[in-house]
């Protein structure tokens, strides 16, 4: 019950289709002939990095701008891959590490902003996004793909939407960062387990 509730509430889940058709697929039917995927992979982690200076001086429209259009090429890469058939081992791995490079980048941003009053929630939040990526990929390592990606892809009740959303919270409403840091943490975390627990049971079922 807990597993299908998470993925119920998933933003992705219920938006994704629809942004997929209207955002990324026109876009990735003509890109082929101008950037390959990884290119765009590697735009994306450059749109990331410059989130740093632009929360550094206080510029958090343009930072939310940035990371949104980081997350925009995150999407397109792998559609652009796939409608040119150019996908990859590489290309999965880059876009892997390019997620997790424009994440830890953000934390630190918005740690940098108020290093004192925020130290340890960001710490919090680093530990559980760790926990929650290495859930992710060890599962995926022992799970039959299924999924248009080049590698299992098991959902959670926190996907990068609802973490950019978290982030994006937090840029526009600085003085609730705790508590927006607090959940963070809890529900990452949360998502952490149950994919374990998920895992699990699946694995007694084929027992």
């Amino acid at each position: 019950m807990v597993a299908k509730i998470g993925v119920n509430y998933m933003i992705e889940q219920h938006v994704r289709e629809h942004y997929q058709q209207i955002f990324v697929n026109p876009i990735a039917n003509h890109l082929p002939y101008f950037i390959t995927p990884n290119q765009i992979t590697l735009l994306s982690g450059i749109l990331g990095l410059l989130i740093f200076p632009a929360l550094l001086f206080h510029q958090e429209f343009l930072a939310i701008c940035l990371l949104l259009l980081s997350g925009y090429c995150d999407t397109l890469d792998g559609t652009v891959a796939r409608f040119s058939q150019q996908t990859s081992n590489w290309g999965s791995v880059l876009d892997i590490m390019i997620d997790r490079l424009v994440e830890l980048v953000v934390v630190l941003a918005l740690w940098c902003v108020a290093p004192l009053e925020r130290g340890l929630w960001c710490l919090l939040m680093l530990g559980s996004m760790l926990l929650c990526i290495t859930s992710f990929l060890v599962v995926g390592i022992f799970s039959e793909n299924h999924s248009q990606k080049s590698f299992h892809y098991s959902p959670g009740l926190m996907e990068r939407a609802e973490a950019f959303s978290f982030f994006i919270a937090m840029m526009v409403w600085p003085h609730a960062f705790v508590f927006l840091a607090f959940l963070f943490t809890l529900l990452v975390t949360f998502t952490a387990i149950v994919r374990l627990r998920d895992f699990y049971n699946q694995r007694e079922i084929v027992d």
